[in-house]
């Protein structure tokens, strides 16, 4: 896909197109940890704890408010993919004139909202008085950017279906670039602390959007973008209304079996909660792989769904999968022979250390158990078919559920992990029969 025309033929399916789309992803999904300690480093400058713990709380808050709108881009690569392989240029430009409307209204309704917010978010993870005030800067400040972040949610997922991943990565390098350079300027050279910090991210966040649009800059070549009756079309917005609710609900399923894990992982001790927060960062890692590979599906099988291609859907799906599943084994084989290494990077505490190589044989085995439920996650987004995802997560949170019940009592923390290994193998299986019907509804 080209920037000057949002729908280009794109060519035949192949390995090389796959891999095209994907490894931008990887790319920049390693880059999404540096913020974080660049942050940390630049304000630790500053030689007091209170400052950093300040940073670390506020953009939790943040993180996890905007996480909310991740729906956005999953749903956008489904559509504006569909759009795309239906050759629809005018509904691909209305659509993303539909993100940036949800981006300017979902940003404006955080900042009249910010006080509730924030104060709900402080009473449910309280802090000193002194952190608590650094926090109300850094939040009262990043917030006015929120328009921009949420947006750009959807505009990576417009991007993403047009196969332009390397595009993304320009984007994620911009502004993660650009928040490291005017954080340093104004926290090491101007001595603004706290504040320099959040500064630097909300004139990152609107500098990102600038780019973002010019990197969409084809679509406002299609009148369509600016049509009002196109834009507001009762029947697209609701099917996108519906698509991105059973998405959102998909996703805080996600969430809930993630944060219960370390909630129940806190029964068994400090030194085991530490234990599985290590190794909980081996699961995020393996997600950061596979995602290249999942967002491939996203923009490939909804292309296809869009032209009705049954077979170029199945194509798009094996193809995406089985370099998936290469993945998967590679990631599967670095934890088997250096797993016990990489714990001893991320913690000194040899208590910790053993704890976690205790439990190292789940690592080992999360990438091959979760395989499937990544990859058939991209797939069922390209097609838009949220409800069966919807529906199978929350089959998949009931089995999990019950596999706590079974294992913790007996087995205690292997038997947490089991369950969220279970958790795993469950969506894929839950995913993978209803695929056939997805199968049947292109063509």
């Amino acid at each position: 896909m080209s920037a000057a025309d949002p729908v280009t033929e794109p060519g035949p399916l192949t390995h090389r197109r796959v891999l095209r789309i994907a490894a931008p992803v990887v790319v920049s999904n390693a880059t999404i940890p540096l913020l974080g300690i660049v942050d940390t480093a630049v304000v630790g400058q500053i030689g007091d704890p209170v400052p950093i713990g300040a940073v670390g709380l506020g953009a939790v808050i943040l993180t996890s408010i905007y996480w909310a709108f991740g729906f956005l881009r999953m749903g956008t690569v489904g559509l504006a993919a569909q759009a795309i392989g239906a050759r629809d240029a005018g509904e691909v430009a209305a659509l993303l004139t539909r993100v940036l409307m949800i981006g300017a209204g979902a940003g404006l309704a955080l900042i009249l909202l910010q006080v509730p917010l924030f104060a709900a978010a402080l009473w449910l993870a309280p802090a000193s008085a002194e952190v608590e005030a650094l926090v109300a800067t850094y939040v009262t400040i990043r917030v006015f950017s929120a328009p921009a972040a949420i947006a750009i949610y959807g505009i990576t997922g417009w991007l993403i279906a047009q196969e332009r991943t390397g595009a993304v990565l320009a984007l994620q390098l911009f502004q993660n670039g650009l928040n490291i350079a005017v954080s340093a300027i104004l926290v090491l050279g101007l001595d603004l602390g706290v504040a320099g910090v959040a500064w630097g991210t909300f004139v990152a966040e609107w500098c990102g959007l600038a780019l973002g649009l010019w990197l969409c800059r084809a679509a406002f070549g299609v009148p369509a973008w600016r049509d009002r009756a196109r834009v507001l079309d009762r029947v697209q917005l609701g099917r996108m209304a519906r698509v991105n609710v059973d998405i959102l609900i998909r996703s805080l399923l996600l969430l809930a079996a993630f944060t219960s894990f370390m909630f129940l992982a806190s029964d068994f001790g400090d030194v085991t909660l530490a234990a599985n927060q290590v190794l909980i960062q081996f699961v995020y890692v393996t997600s950061y792989a596979m995602d290249g590979f999942a967002f491939a599906a996203e923009a490939l099988v909804g292309q296809a769904a869009g032209a009705r291609a049954r077979a170029g859907l199945r194509r798009a799906a094996i193809l995406t999968s089985r370099w998936g599943l290469g993945a998967a084994g590679l990631m599967a084989l670095l934890f088997l022979l250096g797993g016990g290494a990489i714990i001893d990077l991320m913690t000194t505490a040899p208590g910790v250390r053993e704890a976690a190589r205790d439990y190292l044989p789940w690592m080992v085995l999360g990438p091959l158990a979760g395989w499937a439920s990544w990859m058939l996650d991209g797939i069922f987004i390209g097609a838009t078919r949220t409800r069966d995802m919807r529906n199978m997560m929350a089959v998949s949170f009931a089995g999990y559920a019950v596999l706590v019940a079974l294992l913790v009592p007996s087995l205690g923390n292997h038997g947490l992990w089991a369950a969220l290994v279970g958790f795993f193998v469950l969506r894929g299986v839950t995913l993978a029969f209803r695929y056939p019907a997805l199968e049947r509804a292109t063509g």
